[in-house]
C-alpha cells in the first residue's frame, strides 16, 4: 500500500461529493471509465445522492464488486439495487459473471465486514493476491443469515487493478479491524488487499 488517507466523520453527502469529484478527474483524462462499487446497506443512500450529481453518466460503467447469485429482482441482488439507482442517471451497469473480464477501474469502492471480508472474499475463501482469475464463485462459511447465498466476487488482483481504492467503514468494531490490517496485525482478506494495493487508499471512517 503506497498511501493511506483517513477521512473521519464524513456524512453521506460529503462522500457522494468526494466520489463525484474523483469521477470528474478521471473523466477529464479518459473518454470512458469504469468503477466498481459495493453492495450491503451502507452505499445505497450514497448512490441516491450520487445519482443527482451532474456527471456524464453515459461515460461511466459501474461494476458490482460482488453479488449474491440471485435474480436481479431479488431483494438480495446488489446489481439490481445498483441498477435501480444509477441506471436512470445514465450509467452503464455491468452484472458480474464467472467468465467476466473486468477492466482497469478508475476507482474501486469497497466496504468491509466485521470479519475482515471485502467484496465476497470472506476469510474461509482464502483470497490470494496473485489469483489468476478476476472473478470467483464463492460460498461464505458461515453463510450470513441475512443473505445465505453463493456469491460472485471480484478477486484481489481485479480490485487492485485500479487507479485508487476507497473504503466506507461504519462503526468502531470495523474500524478496529481496518486499523489492525493497516498495521499488519492480521492476515484477513482486507489486510491481504491492502498489502497488494499499489495506489492511493482513502478510507471514510
Amino acid at each position: 500500500m503506497s498511501k493511506l488517507e483517513i477521512l473521519k466523520n464524513a456524512d453521506n453527502g460529503a462522500i457522494a461529493a468526494w466520489f463525484a469529484q474523483r469521477l470528474r478527474a478521471a473523466l477529464a483524462l479518459n473518454p470512458e471509465i469504469a468503477v466498481t462499487v459495493p453492495g450491503g446497506s451502507t452505499p445505497f443512500p450514497i448512490f441516491d445522492l450520487l445519482a443527482k450529481e451532474d456527471l456524464p453518466w453515459e461515460r461511466i460503467a459501474v461494476w458490482p464488486g460482488d453479488d449474491r447469485i440471485v435474480d436481479e429482482d431479488h431483494p438480495a441482488s446488489n446489481v439490481g439495487k445498483i441498477r435501480a439507482r444509477l441506471e436512470p442517471a445514465g450509467a452503464k451497469i455491468v452484472p458480474l459473471a464467472e467468465d467476466a473480464q473486468p477492466p482497469h477501474f478508475a476507482i474501486a469502492w469497497l466496504g468491509m465486514g466485521g470479519d475482515g471480508h471485502v467484496a465476497s472474499l470472506f476469510p474461509n475463501t482464502d483470497p490470494q493476491a496473485d489469483d489468476p482469475h478476476p472473478v470467483r464463485r464463492l460460498t461464505p462459511d458461515p453463510l450470513p443469515p441475512e443473505a445465505p447465498f453463493d456469491r460472485l466476487s471480484l478477486t484481489i488482483p481485479a480490485l487492485t487493478d485500479s487507479d485508487e481504492i476507497m473504503f466506507v467503514i461504519r462503526g468502531a468494531d470495523k474500524r478496529a479491524v481496518f486499523d489492525a490490517a493497516v498495521k499488519g496485525k492480521h492476515d484477513l482478506p482486507v489486510s491481504r488487499l491492502l498489502k497488494a494495493a499499489r495506489h492511493k487508499v482513502t478510507c471514510f471512517c
